[in-house]
């Protein structure tokens, strides 16, 4: 797969009734269960999630003649694990073992038969891929239920008062079901060691730094696409996106409208810079609260505005960097990590005067006078060859312990993104997911796409390389 200079076919799919844009994943529902643990808000009640192997995760060739139609098949994935969701949501499945196997039994049959496609088409190109059918079956997992019993209620309340069931009653059902986060995924800022440790800088290392300043989303750009992982697919992401850099990047975006596009960057970088916003669990209605990606999904509460956001490119610790090709795109974290376990995780929260102590599957509590930050640091190792690939992770690559690239890769210019949050002492916040995740801290990611001109891109690098400050 080569560098890519043109935007495959949009696939113009209804993905608000896809649950998840790789095929994996699940969704969630609230069950009463007397085993429930003490993080649970609720006494006696634990969310009950679908858990299915995540397809397109293990896609790592797919010909580029064949994404097309490969993606097609995963949406409909995503699909079949919605129908089983609401299936569990309505109440059309009881408490009974025998009615919850005969579920999934349905959802596996389902899956095998688009699984079985998707190899199909693969293999028409090239090589039939193997294993794949074994990830038609799926799981029913729990976890446990709202943190506070208070919040939740009331944010399903307002929710629903902004909602009109009568025209949208699948809106109203996703808004019925409690969700997390738990307490448990809560912990004192105070309380944690401190965990950070940096490489120290080599002799050659490239020790500069290049930063746009970009704002902080002022011009409010919003949307709950992602054109990376699902280029065409309106909703796509299903939780709601903070954008900065580029002014018109949605799900149909192509490299050349990006390129043709404004930026809200002073230095003129066009490139996309996008993140899940973050909630305050305060009951009240936002104005997506009855829309895509909102409250349809399960994503409630007032979207905070960052008070801060730094973009910087950083050197490498053992050597010189090199450019990124225009239109490469990375993605960092996992949005999926709840379901799909923490192999791809990357979350980092912090609080102002902790940042030496990261957390990657917890909420910080920030004492007062400290904002909630999070903070993304990209994979800085690329293949040299394609600006994505077919899973959107194996053409990039993170460094080392001690700062090298592997094997093949070369260094190039390390983005770190850091958001900071005015959240009060004890608020309970969340961030954006996809329903089942149960906005689970460890789902936390970003995504980024490189539009900086050629120009500007060597003059982060010579900046990076000589040792320089640049903006």
């Amino acid at each position: 797969m080569g560098q890519k200079g043109h935007r495959r076919p949009r696939l113009k799919l209804l993905a608000a009734a896809c649950a998840l844009v790789l095929g994996g994943g699940g969704v969630a529902v609230v069950a009463g269960n007397a085993n429930a643990g003490q993080d649970s808000g609720r006494t006696g009640e634990v969310t009950a999630t679908i858990d299915c192997p995540d397809v397109g995760d293990r896609l790592t060739d797919v010909p580029d003649q064949a994404r097309a139609e490969v993606d097609q098949n995963l949406a409909q994935l995503d699909g079949q694990v919605a129908d089983a969701y609401r299936q569990l949501a309505a109440g059309q499945v009881s408490k009974k073992k025998v009615q919850k196997d005969a579920l999934l039994g349905r959802l596996k049959d389902q899956r095998a038969t688009t699984i079985r496609r998707v190899s199909d088409v693969i293999g028409r190109s090239a090589g039939r891929p193997q294993g794949l059918d074994a990830l038609s079956g799926c799981t029913m997992k729990e976890a446990p239920a709202e943190a506070d019993p208070g919040v939740g209620a009331a944010a399903d309340a307002a929710v629903a008062a902004a909602a009109d069931p009568a025209r949208d009653p699948d809106a109203a059902r996703s808004i019925g079901q409690k969700r997390g986060p738990a307490q448990s995924d809560f912990v004192n800022i105070a309380k944690v060691r401190p965990n950070v440790n940096a490489p120290a800088a080599g002799r050659g290392a490239s020790t500069g730094s290049f930063s746009s300043q970009c704002g902080r989303n002022e011009n409010g750009h919003f949307n709950p696409d992602n054109v990376i992982v699902a280029p065409g697919v309106s909703n796509g992401a299903h939780h709601m996106h903070d954008y900065v850099g580029n002014k018109t990047t949605d799900a149909f975006s192509s490299n050349n409208s990006l390129a043709a596009s404004g930026t809200t960057c002073g230095n003129g970088d066009q490139s996309a810079y996008y993140w899940p916003v973050l909630r305050l669990r305060d009951g009240k209605a936002e104005k997506d609260a009855k829309a895509p990606g909102g409250g349809q999904d399960a994503n409630v509460g007032t979207i905070l505005r960052p008070k801060q956001v730094t973009i910087d490119f950083k050197g490498s610790p053992v050597g010189q960097v090199k450019a990124m090709p225009r239109f490469l795109r990375i993605i960092t974290g996992d949005a999926k990590a709840f379901t799909n376990g923490t192999a791809n995780a990357n979350a980092s929260w912090s609080c102002t005067g902790f940042e030496d102590r990261q957390l990657k599957d917890k909420y910080p509590i920030c004492p007062k006078g400290s904002d909630v930050v999070r903070t993304f640091t990209f994979q800085s190792c690329w293949d040299g060859r394609n600006t994505d690939s077919a899973n959107h992770r194996t053409h990039v690559a993170f460094a080392d312990k001690a700062g090298r690239c592997p094997k093949g890769f070369a260094a190039i210019p390390q983005l770190v993104q850091r958001i900071t949050y005015g959240v009060a002492p004890g608020a309970r916040f969340a961030v954006d997911s996809f329903p089942e995740q149960l906005h689970k801290p460890v789902t936390d990611h970003g995504d980024f796409i490189n539009v900086m001109s050629n120009g500007l891109m060597a003059q982060a690098v010579n900046c990076i390389n000589g040792g320089r400050t640049c903006r």
